[in-house]
């Protein structure tokens, strides 16, 4: 056996619930005016959101503006008041207490953001991680992708089902490769083993909450050639039973779940959250950028892995690195070295040139909202922007090339 393990949290889950808060004030800043500066942290314990950080905008929101963002945010999530659960026993909206600690952005950094030339310099200095594999339709490591299926899929019931199941759901897969040579080579044998935990209403039994789950589990779809229910270890709930849940019984806090919200644990991440920041500051369009570059990598056929790293300088434009790693899984005639400087030269990756080719200054219902990238993971789903496969062509000609 070789065995490598992704976990992936819901929507419901505390930290998500920061996540999902602190974008959703980014949605409502930018969406009023997109030259909006916002790194807003969001602290969940309890009753209390706690909202700190720095803002500058045209838009001025007043405190009560506020708590209605953080209410609005929660009963979209779940916590709308389910009369099945009690005051005590989880979140309800009307108890939420809403704090707002907000400054505006520092003018030494701003100088260096905002440039007269018209130029945005990275809102901080830093290092991104983008990666894509062959594992799954969507060039995402297969761990974390079944992991995500199942979360959704129990997340959606509670949603709909709220007599009987709670929104603060987690989800845990571990995959066989059989070998570190499978694993190198992006061919997993089997799924290992299957975790999933999820809040009960207090009139249910565990074995009814078991078997409830162990149906929705076989109901995911899970790929048939890697999941055999019959031989595959499932723990539904491994202490017994869950009732009480939300931020009454664990704090939550934006920016703790970056494996989460990228590969799974499958590649580095730089350490900078993407949720609660604007479009600036590279933590967040960095990521989306090394993504983009990895993803189109290995659907051109160049690697069955890769690896994309971009640093930054706070207030310059351009990066001060590049580097691409497809772990030796690289075609004949194209190498690390090659890909890194067909990319540097014809990427720009300046902050600008990332936010207009995904138009990250543009959120809206039609395009992407930020409190739904928080919600659903920052990569991984084919609809966001910067999941897009339209550099292809690029790619393919340095393949061609390689021939």
């Amino acid at each position: 056996m070789y065995l490598f393990t992704s976990e992936v949290v819901s929507p419901g889950h505390p930290d998500k619930c920061a996540d999902i808060i602190a974008d959703s004030i980014v949605d409502r800043l930018i969406m009023g005016d997109s030259k909006s500066r916002v790194a807003s942290e969001v602290f969940v314990a309890g009753k209390h959101v706690v909202i700190g950080g720095e803002v500058t905008s045209k838009v001025e929101l007043s405190t009560e503006e506020y708590k209605q963002i953080v209410i609005d945010a929660l009963k979209k999530i779940g916590y709308n008041g389910n009369p099945h659960f009690t005051k005590a026993e989880c979140l309800h909206p009307d108890d939420v207490l809403v704090q707002v600690l907000l400054n505006r952005q520092s003018p030494d950094i701003n100088q260096g953001v905002d440039k007269e030339d018209g130029e945005t310099g990275a809102g901080d200095q830093g290092i991104m991680f983008g990666y894509a594999d062959i594992e799954t339709y969507n060039y995402m490591p297969s761990a974390i992708t079944y992991a995500r299926m199942l979360m959704e899929k129990v997340y959606h019931y509670a949603l709909n089902h709220p007599h009987k199941l709670g929104v603060d759901i987690k989800t845990q897969v571990t995959m066989d490769y059989g070998n570190k040579a499978n694993f190198d080579n992006c061919n997993p044998q089997k799924i290992h083993t299957i975790v999933v935990s999820a809040p009960c209403v207090s009139s249910m039994s565990i074995d009814e909450v078991r078997a409830l789950i162990m149906e929705l589990i076989i109901d995911t779809n899970l790929p048939k050639n890697l999941f055999n229910p019959n031989d595959c270890i499932i723990h539904i709930n491994p202490t017994g039973k869950y009732v009480s849940h939300s931020s009454l019984h664990d704090s939550g806090l934006t920016g703790r779940k970056l494996i989460v919200d990228s590969f799974g644990g499958y590649a580095p991440i730089g350490g900078g959250a993407q949720s609660s920041k604007d479009y600036t500051k590279v933590d967040r369009s960095g990521l989306y950028a090394a993504r983009y570059l990895a993803k189109n990598i290995v659907a051109a056929g160049l690697a069955k892995k890769c690896v994309v790293q971009i640093s930054y300088a706070i207030g310059v434009a351009k990066p001060t690195s590049v580097a691409v790693d497809t772990h030796g899984t690289c075609i004949k005639g194209v190498d690390d070295d090659k890909l890194s400087t067909f990319v540097m030269e014809n990427f720009p990756l300046t902050p600008n040139w990332i936010t207009n080719k995904f138009s990250l200054d543009k959120p809206s219902e039609e395009t992407f909202l930020y409190a739904d990238v928080a919600s659903r993971g920052q990569v991984g789903q084919s609809d966001y922007p910067w999941e897009q496969l339209d550099c292809l062509f690029l790619f393919e000609e340095l393949k061609v090339k390689a021939k």
